[in-house]
C-alpha cells in the first residue's frame, strides 16, 4: 500500500512533508474587526451601558458581545448565551446558578480536562468519577444510575473529542432522580445530536474557546440556555451578583468577574462565520479517515461514532493503539514514528482525573473541604481506579488528532492511513 520501505524515524522517505491545515484560521476580517473594537474605545462590554438589549440590524452602536452571545446561542438552538472569560469558568457559573454546593455529588467522567471536575469543586460540591463507554468513550449511561446517591444533584456529560454523549439516555435517567444535566462541550461546536445542537441538549451548555478549539479568541467561553431564570442567574454571578436594571454598586449575591472582553467577542463573531462549513469539513474528513483505518490498518481502533451523533465537530480524533498488531512497538515508539514520518499526534492524557495527587491527597481546600465530615460521605479518590476500567485502559492506549488535520482533504487522511500502514508493514 505505502511503497515505501525504511521508516523516516530510521532515515527513510517520510511519507508526508506538507504541512496539515494551520491553526488558528483568521484573515483580514478578524483584524478588521479588532481595529473597529480599537478605535471605538469601547473595549468592553459595558461600555454601552447595563441594559445590553439588541436592536436588530448591526448598524446599531451595541456591544460586540451582546452581538455574538445571541448570535452563539441561536446557532446552537439556544435563547440565551452569556459569555465569559473562559470555559472553566462558565462550567462554575451554571453548578453555581443550578444553586450546588458543600454536600452535593455532580457525576462526571474521568476521561476529560481538569477543569470538568474542578469547576464542581470550586463551588463545593464533589465530583464523582463514573466511567466511559468502551466504543464511544464518552461518559456510559449504563454506569451512571449505579452512581447516584441521595446526595447527586447534577450529571455532567462530556462531548469528549466532539462526539455527542447518548443525551436520550442521560436525560431519561436524570429526569428520573430529578437531576440537573449539564454538558461540558467544550469540544463541541456546530456538534449534533439527532438535528439539534450539542449545548441545548440539557439544563445548560457550556463551551470554551481556548486557542486550541475549534473555535477560538485566544481564550473565552460561552453559557448557552433556554431557561430565561438560569440565564439571568448566570449572568448575576458573572458580573459580580449585580442585577440588571439595578444601581451599578448595588450587588445581590456573591459573584465572580469573569467577564470577556470586546476584543475577543469581535474576533469570534467571525470564527463563528466559518464555523458551519468547517464543522462539515471536520465531519466529513473524520468520519472518512475512520472508515480507512478500520479497512485498511489492523490494530488501530477509531471512536466509534454514534450513528444519532450526526454531526461531529471532531475536535479530537480518538483511536486506541494495539501494540501486538505492531510487532509489540510502545505507544511511545509508534507515535513517534508516525511523527516523523509527518503525521503529527499525541497520546492525549497520561492518567484519568482521579490520579492527580490533587484528588488522590484531596488538596481542595481546607483540611481538604468540601471531602470532609459533615459535608460530604467518606470518599477515596484511589478507589476509583478499580471502578473505571475503560479509562485506565484508554489512557494507556489513546492516540489523538488534532481537529486542525480535518480541515484539509481526503488526500491529507490518505496519508494518515498510509503512514500508519507503513509502521506496520515495517513490523511485519
Amino acid at each position: 500500500m505505502t511503497g515505501h520501505s525504511a521508516l523516516a524515524i530510521n532515515g527513510g522517505k517520510p511519507v508526508r512533508t506538507d504541512p496539515f491545515p494551520a491553526w488558528p484560521c483568521f484573515d483580514k476580517r478578524e483584524e478588521d474587526a479588532v481595529l473597529k473594537v480599537l478605535r471605538s474605545g469601547k473595549w468592553w462590554q459595558f461600555a454601552y451601558g447595563q441594559g445590553l438589549e439588541l436592536i436588530e440590524g448591526e448598524s446599531q452602536d451595541i456591544s460586540q458581545t451582546s452581538w455574538f452571545q445571541r448570535d452563539f446561542a441561536r446557532y446552537h438552538d439556544c435563547e440565551h448565551g452569556i459569555a465569559a472569560a473562559n470555559g472553566t469558568a462558565t462550567l462554575e457559573i451554571i453548578l453555581r446558578a443550578l444553586n450546588l454546593g458543600p454536600g452535593d455529588e455532580v457525576i462526571v467522567p474521568p476521561y476529560t480536562f481538569i477543569a470538568s471536575a474542578s469547576s464542581i469543586l470550586q463551588i463545593g460540591a464533589l465530583p464523582i468519577f463514573v466511567d466511559i463507554d468502551p466504543l464511544t468513550l464518552n461518559l456510559s449511561p449504563q454506569r451512571v444510575e449505579a452512581a447516584i446517591t441521595d446526595r447527586t444533584r447534577a450529571i455532567m456529560p462530556v462531548h469528549f473529542g466532539g462526539q455527542c454523549t447518548d443525551m436520550d439516555a442521560i436525560n431519561a435517567i436524570a429526569k428520573k432522580h430529578k437531576l440537573f444535566v449539564v454538558e461540558d462541550a467544550a469540544h463541541a461546536h456546530g456538534s449534533e445530536w439527532k438535528g439539534k445542537k450539542c449545548g441545548s441538549l440539557s439544563d445548560a451548555g457550556s463551551f470554551s474557546f481556548q486557542n486550541s478549539k475549534n473555535m477560538t479568541a485566544g481564550e473565552g467561553g460561552i453559557i448557552t440556555t433556554n431557561n430565561a431564570g438560569l440565564a439571568e442567574m448566570c449572568r448575576s454571578y458573572l458580573w459580580a451578583g449585580r442585577e440588571k436594571g439595578r444601581p451599578w454598586y448595588e450587588h445581590h449575591r456573591l459573584g465572580w468577574n469573569y467577564r470577556i472582553t470586546e476584543f475577543q467577542s469581535a474576533i469570534l463573531r467571525i470564527q463563528l462565520e466559518r464555523l458551519q462549513e468547517q464543522t462539515r469539513l471536520r465531519d466529513a474528513n473524520g468520519r472518512y479517515l475512520s472508515r480507512a483505518l478500520r479497512e485498511n490498518v489492523k490494530g488501530i481502533i477509531p471512536q466509534t461514532n454514534d450513528e444519532r451523533a450526526n454531526l461531529i465537530s471532531y475536535h479530537i480524533f480518538l483511536m486506541s493503539y494495539e501494540a501486538a498488531a505492531f510487532g509489540n512497538m510502545t505507544r511511545k515508539e509508534f507515535m513517534d514514528a508516525l511523527t516523523a514520518e509527518g503525521i503529527p499526534c499525541s497520546g492525549g492524557y497520561n492518567h484519568p482525573l482521579y490520579r492527580n495527587p490533587m484528588f488522590l491527597n484531596k488538596d481542595f481546600w481546607k483540611d481538604g473541604f468540601p471531602c470532609t465530615p459533615g459535608y460530604a460521605r467518606e470518599i477515596n479518590y484511589h478507589d476509583f481506579i478499580d471502578t473505571c476500567p475503560i479509562s485506565e485502559k484508554f489512557c494507556r492506549e489513546s492516540v489523538w488528532l488534532t481537529q486542525n488535520l480535518f480541515l484539509g482533504t481526503k488526500t491529507d487522511m490518505d496519508d494518515v492511513v498510509e503512514a500508519i500502514a507503513k509502521i506496520q508493514q515495517s513490523r511485519a
